[in-house]
């Protein structure tokens, strides 16, 4: 038996708005994240002589802030999605949960 307080959260329209947003964005960032990771990996699997290029006269090459770059780029992306469930999807939620629970 399904509980009816489950029912009429999915029953509810803001629900389904919240699961399609909250989904859309999620695979946004999935996908963006695979180019991304991927995309290294290919670059040093596939053109290790442009990684390897010094920056400057000293030791580092350009693979090293590449490498760094996929690094703060996930903790960026990370703060994109925490952002966006904080301000929209948390407010879709109790407004779901109040409308729910009457």
């Amino acid at each position: 038996m399904i509980d009816p307080v489950i029912a009429k959260i999915q029953s509810h329209p803001k629900y389904a708005q919240l699961r399609k947003q909250r989904n859309t964005f999620g695979w946004l960032l999935t996908v963006l994240t695979l180019v991304v990771y991927y995309g290294f990996i290919a670059l040093i699997a596939f053109n290790k002589p442009f990684l390897a290029q010094p920056l400057g006269t000293g030791v580092t090459t350009i693979g090293i802030p590449l490498g760094m770059g996929v690094i703060v780029f996930t903790i960026v992306i990370t703060g994109i999605y925490v952002n966006r469930a904080n301000k929209r999807y948390d407010a879709l939620t109790q407004a779901i949960l109040k409308d729910a629970t009457k």
